[in-house]
């Protein structure tokens, strides 16, 4: 059972998690072959103060 694993900052609709859910296993059934029913997609939402890059949090990078 393949697992895509997602990492995305809060704020995101039902409507389009949704969205990227049917199009990531759209694309990797297109890609790699298999069953959709197969597929897992795990979606894990961070908050942007708990998220760092190039030695900064993103809150001070891109704040609301």
């Amino acid at each position: 059972m393949p697992i895509i694993r997602v990492e995305m900052f809060k704020g995101r609709t039902r409507d389009q998690k949704r969205a990227l859910v049917e199009e990531l296993t759209a694309g990797f059934v297109k890609a790699c072959g298999g069953k959709p029913d197969g597929l897992h997609v795990l979606i894990t939402e961070v908050e942007k103060e708990d998220w760092g890059a190039s030695g900064e949090l993103m809150i001070d990078k891109y704040p609301d």
